[in-house]
């Protein structure tokens, strides 16, 4: 029996800040009180002073295993993931070969159950030619089915309008979808490659794949969902002109019950980097920077943080996609898309709380509370008695210095080298596992796979 104490804690849950103590058991929360000190358990945490939150759940991920293990693994990611406060993760189909199968899925299932030390899902992915295999996903086993409908990795593009008429309308569950017009692209990557050569400025990228790319993708697949009932989930929202597709709802306001929450059938993300740069950053890092859908102009930035704050976006994520330095050093046109994130989004968020543009209590609903709505996924999100203990203590009184020397993920570089974040995670817990305390993990248990309500 694994016991564990965390006491004078400020804990933030379900949009309150309370001086609460917490009691876990065998992997869950099994009292939350006012004084628990009475209690024995063989672990004990004084958090006096810190923010108790329920751990960080990133539904995109990119953690390059299999076939692509020269840029990260699961193990050395997932490691990156919870010494930021992240507990779980769903990872995206697009490693090698493609995640195209249920058995090339479930293998990737097998690595983590050995290698993770964060609670893992993996997306099945759709192509233009493996509809039999996608409707043979198991809904509570499974985080979802990813469409890329746009520029992909390998045979993962879904551009067959009767494919996505044929997904959209029968899927067993929920569709995320990567949204950039594919047409558009591939004519203003002709165009610029004749105006400029290979001589092309870096914030060229904000305007290959532009406004209207996006605006026409996403547009596309919120019509195809309401035409069908579809569950839809759009990743990585980029532009203002995107956010006018989504409603209000209920995602991210702590006074709807969680059965209300999920009958929300179109929702949205919003990735940091898309949050924290603009495209006066290219001038600085170049393709560092480069992602797909791309960081554009500063406007857009406020106008999705404000579809953040009124619940139009409804989660926040990061995308975390790492290539090698030495591929990002190349040219414009030759260097992959992808910036590695997961190690530091929590502490981007909270910057953004220490300067007074997002709550704390909303960071952990959009972070946490709403993924596990949008998801439905089984007793996890919220720090409740009968929950999995997956929690994260931060102080908002220290900082974090991001430096080559203290990147985990296995690129050993980010965008953010050299900035001050003025919080630190301490101590993360994952499925009641005290895992990483104060620089120090605790590898000898692994993270659990993740299930959903549905």
């Amino acid at each position: 029996m694994t016991t564990l104490l965390i006491t004078n804690a400020r804990l933030v849950n379900e949009g309150k800040i309370t001086t609460q103590d917490v009691f876990i058991k065998d992997g869950f929360i099994e009292q939350i009180g006012a004084n628990l000190s009475h209690l024995s358990a063989s672990q004990l945490i004084d958090a006096q002073g810190k923010y108790l939150l329920p751990g960080v759940i990133d539904d995109q991920v990119h953690f390059r295993e299999p076939g692509l293990t020269h840029k990260a693994s699961i193990y050395t990611e997932a490691k990156a993931a919870v010494a930021g406060g992240t507990t779980s993760f769903m990872e995206m189909p697009n490693t090698v070969p493609n995640a195209l199968t249920q058995g090339l899925l479930e293998d990737k299932y097998q690595i983590a159950s050995n290698t993770s030390l964060a609670n893992y899902s993996f997306f099945m992915g759709a192509s233009n030619d493996n509809y039999d295999e996608v409707m043979k996903t198991i809904c509570p086993d499974v985080c979802g089915i990813k469409v890329f409908m746009g520029s992909s990795t390998g045979n993962m593009l879904v551009d067959a309008p009767e494919v996505l008429e044929k997904l959209f309308a029968n899927a067993p569950c929920l569709i995320a979808t990567h949204c950039e017009d594919e047409p558009t692209v591939k004519q203003r990557t002709a165009m610029f490659k004749e105006q400029y050569g290979n001589n092309v400025p870096y914030d060229i990228h904000a305007l290959v794949r532009n406004e209207e790319a996006c605006y026409k993708s996403s547009s596309m697949a919120v019509e195809l969902a309401k035409k069908h009932g579809t569950r839809l989930h759009i990743l990585h929202i980029s532009t203002g002109e995107e956010t006018s597709l989504f409603e209000v709802g209920a995602y991210g306001d702590s006074t709807v019950a969680m059965s209300e929450k999920r009958k929300k059938r179109i929702t949205s993300e919003a990735c940091v980097h898309h949050l924290w740069f603009d495209s006066e950053d290219y001038r600085r890092l170049g393709t560092q920077i480069k992602c797909n859908p791309a960081i554009k102009a500063a406007h857009h930035k406020a106008q999705i943080l404000q579809a953040v704050l009124d619940n139009r976006i409804d989660v926040i994520a990061t995308d975390h996609a790492p290539h090698t330095w030495d591929e990002k050093s190349k040219g414009y046109w030759d260097a992959p898309s992808g910036l590695p994130l997961v190690q530091h989004s929590l502490n981007m968020m909270l910057e953004f709380v220490q300067q007074g543009k997002i709550s704390i209590e909303r960071v952990v609903e959009k972070m946490s509370h709403a993924v596990a709505d949008v998801f439905a996924i089984d007793r996890r999100g919220y720090i409740r008695e009968g929950y999995w203990a997956d929690l994260v203590l931060v102080d908002l009184n220290d900082t974090t210095t991001v430096t080559k020397e203290n990147i985990l993920f296995k690129c050993g570089w980010s965008p953010l080298e050299g900035t001050t974040l003025h919080s630190r995670v301490t101590h993360t817990v994952v499925s009641g596992h005290l895992v990483y305390a104060n620089g120090v993990f605790d590898e000898s248990v692994k993270g659990k796979r993740l299930r959903f309500e549905r």
